[in-house]
């Protein structure tokens, strides 16, 4: 499942986070002819997921013959998080127009608030599918191509010319994940980089220090290195920061009301759950990591969001409302991790024991675990969060809430 015990809190091969650093690149006006680009591929695929919605009875019957969520059975898996060492759980299934909500335990261990479904909370690498769609819409837009080489568009920023854009976002490149290094230890590594801000560059070139861990396209291995270099191009090829990217693309367009990213701000704005972070000292009190840059992560991992927002990312993302179908079939060929888990581009494949296939992503960042997935129509998502990271235990039990939405089990 990741790396080391402490990557529990950070990068795990099936929850990491991301990274991305502060570049202050100016927030540059698009020029008429991108504007027209951009126009005329959002014209496109509107009308391609208006026809998919058009040809989806098919699917519809399949997702009806979907086990209901077992509600009591996920109530049970939140409760089994806060008794591990969860302060709190909480999940919210969307369901062809029905909604679940289910909580355990609380928001904030001072005042004892309730944790409650409408609550903000940090994403972590769930963040990678938001910097991917970004992506695929400047390949639907024809100013990126997948196979192209990184270095065309940064020149001389990696030292293999056979990296490519689709290596990045498949975690196929080979370039080493710098933050294994960087949280050897969980509270040092973090308090040393809790108020740090990075550049991408000096991400980059942490990870460079680094002998590869295989060469390009030769094996999965998974490492936020690779969605620093994605959110690069983005900011390149757009001309403006990764907060508008995601805010013009994805949060407008959804009308997203709790998703924000506010890197290098420490806050999470308005109504939050607070997260804390396991110690790897046994019995050492949980230290509350809420307030923090996440400059190490950025574009791999530092958006904010909520449980209403992730699942209406995910199934509008599902049902083809972000990307052209031929992006989205790119977003999902997978490639086999183990024997329940496939990464596609920013999209991981979950393979439940009903033997329904789920997609989204895991996060997990310094106090907060996160499990975002829907069914492949889109017709119905789960978001469950469990604030608290670096605590095995808890993060394996709260896989237990896709079985209970997926297979009512």
């Amino acid at each position: 499942m990741g790396r080391a015990g402490v990557l529990g809190a950070v990068a795990l091969s099936l929850l990491a986070v991301p990274a991305r650093a502060a570049t202050g690149t100016p927030e540059a006006p698009a020029t008429a002819a991108r504007q027209a680009a951009t126009t005329a591929a959002t014209t496109a695929r509107q009308a391609a997921a208006a026809a998919r919605q058009a040809a989806a009875a098919p699917r519809g019957s399949a997702a009806a013959a979907l086990p209901a969520p077992n509600t009591a059975s996920l109530a049970a898996v939140l409760r089994s998080v806060v008794a591990q060492g969860a302060p709190g759980a909480l999940a919210r299934i969307d369901d062809h127009g029905r909604t679940h909500r289910v909580t355990r335990g609380v928001a904030d261990r001072v005042t004892g608030r309730a944790i409650s479904t409408r609550d903000r909370f940090r994403i972590g690498s769930v963040t990678k599918t938001f910097t991917t769609v970004v992506l695929l819409q400047l390949v639907d837009e024809h100013r990126l191509a997948l196979d192209a080489p990184v270095n065309r568009y940064l020149p001389g920023l990696l030292p293999d010319d056979r990296i490519t854009v689709r290596h990045l976002l498949s975690h196929r490149s080979g370039l080493y994940d710098y933050s294994d290094d960087m949280f050897a230890a969980s509270v040092s590594g973090f308090e040393a980089v809790r108020k740090k801000v990075f550049t991408y560059r000096q991400l980059v070139a942490l990870s460079l220090r680094k002998p590869r861990t295989n060469a390009p396209g030769a094996a999965y291995s998974y490492s936020n290195t690779n969605f620093v270099v994605a959110g690069l191009l983005v900011e390149k090829l757009t001309g403006q920061p990764v907060r508008t990217a995601y805010r013009n693309r994805i949060v407008k367009p959804l009308k997203l009301t709790d998703t924000f990213y506010v890197h290098p701000d420490t806050a999470i704005p308005g109504r939050h759950t607070r997260g804390y972070l396991t110690p790897d000292r046994a019995g050492a009190p949980l230290v509350d990591a809420t307030a923090q840059t996440v400059s190490w992560a950025q574009s791999a991992g530092a958006v904010i969001s909520s449980a209403r927002d992730l699942d209406v990312f995910y199934g509008a993302l599902l049902k083809g409302r972000l990307l052209s179908a031929a992006r989205l079939a790119d977003m999902e060929r997978f490639t086999k991790v183990n024997g329940t888990t496939a990464y596609g581009l920013g999209l991981r494949r979950r393979d439940l024991s009903c033997g329904v296939s789920v997609y989204g992503h895991t996060g997990a960042v310094q106090g907060y675990y996160t499990y975002a997935f829907g069914t492949k129509d889109g017709g119905r998502t789960l978001t469950a969060m469990a604030n608290t990271s670096n605590n095995a235990k808890v993060l394996n039990t709260l896989a237990g809430a896709l079985e209970s939405a997926f297979c009512g089990k």
